[in-house]
């Protein structure tokens, strides 16, 4: 599945680092609650919530990070960034964080990208190689079907879907993101993640393992970096087997 890796191996991701996923969502919510605490009336902060449930982020949690972004509780103040470069075997990536101290999350890219192989570059320098889409990941099940999936999507503003091996990936217009989602919700279809994401327009295949190790160290360094949120990339393999 390239970019996005198996369900399963999301899963065991997730549930490997979880309490560590639990402080970037936090960060996530806070930051979207500055525009509002209550999600029915911000969009941001329900996408936010929906994202945290998903992982099954305790209700308290969520709780205290709406009320630190709307100021009813004391905590930092994260504002979000990204960085771009290339990683070994010129492979594009896109880094997304949300930071309370620019210098040190600065710092610690640029150490991730040279330890590794990689060269951290200017704002843009990579990102012309990648769209922004709303992205709805659905596993595939039994209970799923493609043709209903496929014509919900549409009628509701979908763009296109994508059969994987072991899921579906709707994708949308950043726009008609929410529409999309909501309709899918309301038909019943119970989302793996649904986010509007940087999606490659051409793709990168490095055949020399060295620099294939080495992109997946990078990327599994800058993923366990607190700061940050996402991380994006143009290889065409699975780096998560």
């Amino acid at each position: 599945m390239g970019r996005h890796g198996t369900i399963a191996n999301r899963k065991a991701s997730q549930d490997n680092k979880r309490a560590q996923v639990f402080t970037k969502y936090a960060r996530a919510i806070s930051v979207a609650a500055k525009g509002g605490g209550d999600p029915d009336y911000n969009m941001s902060l329900k996408h936010a919530i929906d994202k945290a449930k998903s992982i099954n982020m305790p209700n308290d949690n969520i709780t205290r990070a709406i009320k630190k972004g709307t100021g009813e509780l004391a905590g930092e103040t994260y504002e979000p960034g990204s960085f771009e470069g290339y990683g070994a075997g010129g492979v594009a990536v896109i880094v997304d964080v949300l930071t309370d101290n620019r210098n040190r999350t600065t710092a610690a890219m640029k150490h991730a990208f040279d330890k590794y192989g990689g060269n951290l570059g200017v704002p843009g320098c990579v990102s012309y190689m990648f769209e922004r889409k709303g992205i709805i990941l659905i596993e595939k099940t039994d209970g799923v079907d493609e043709d209903s999936l496929m014509e919900a999507s549409l009628e509701s503003g979908a763009d296109d879907m994508i059969t994987h091996e072991d899921s579906f990936e709707v994708q949308t217009t950043p726009d008609a993101f929410d529409a999309v989602s909501e309709a899918l919700k309301a038909a019943g279809y119970e989302f793996v993640e649904a986010d509007i994401e940087y999606v490659p327009s051409m793709e990168s295949a490095p055949t020399d393992e060295h620099a294939i190790k080495n992109l997946k160290k990078m990327i599994e360094i800058l993923e366990d970096n607190d700061d940050v949120q996402k991380v994006y990339h143009n290889c065409s393999l699975d780096l998560e087997d």
